[in-house]
């Protein structure tokens, strides 16, 4: 996560990014398989107190990590079955994200992976109105270091460049982007802002596409 987040709302010093996740990974897999053996990395410590198996699981629960930097997206294909980038729009993902995790993957010897684009969009008569509210609802993540680089590869100022409002149209072309650049499935996000209409209509699009 972000430091932002994790030191001064969890109490928690800031680990070495990379190290931790891949511990993370590793330790997680197994438990979520059934697997209650220890692990005992140098940035975190699992020891099940009882199983961990997740009952009726199967296929197996798949690990989706929210990578989008080159280590962490190796890291993710290499240990995890996908990622969940979130503002990184199509030209980042078929650029820079795609590439990096599939490569991992295979090298791992793993199956292609998922990667489940978060995308703000909504099917609205009036796209200004819905840039301001999201606007309001993203600010946040302009100031984290991991969103600016993703943000500014997309050739982009800030996360509310990133939404899709207008037409069906309009909105069905602007996420067909994603799946071009090679998302496996896209997540519309944020679409709690808008009324019941707006909502509707862009569930109606997700069901089509």
């Amino acid at each position: 996560g972000a430091r932002t987040v994790l030191e001064p709302q969890f109490g928690l010093a800031y680990p070495p990014q990379i190290q931790h996740l891949r511990e993370y990974l590793t330790a997680l897999r197994p438990l979520l398989d059934g697997d209650d053996a220890a692990f005992v990395g140098e940035t975190l410590t699992s020891r099940p107190v009882g199983s961990t198996a997740v009952a009726g699981a199967s296929p197996a629960v798949p690990v989706l990590v929210a990578a989008m930097g080159p280590r962490a997206l190796a890291a993710a294909g290499e240990l995890a079955e996908g990622t969940i980038p979130f503002l990184a729009g199509p030209r980042t993902l078929a650029e820079q994200i795609v590439p990096v995790i599939t490569e991992a993957a295979a090298a791992a010897g793993r199956p292609a992976p998922q990667i489940v684009a978060g995308v703000p969009a909504v099917v609205t008569d009036d796209a200004a109105a819905a840039r301001d509210r999201v606007s309001a609802a993203l600010g946040f993540y302009d100031s984290i270091p991991s969103y600016q680089k993703v943000i500014a590869a997309e050739g982009l100022s800030s996360a509310a460049d990133l939404l899709i409002a207008g037409n069906e149209d309009t909105v069905t072309a602007g996420l067909r982007r994603y799946f071009d650049a090679g998302a496996t499935e896209v997540m519309i996000t944020h679409t709690d802002l808008f009324d019941a209409r707006d909502r509707a209509r862009t569930w109606a699009i997700a069901r089509r596409l």
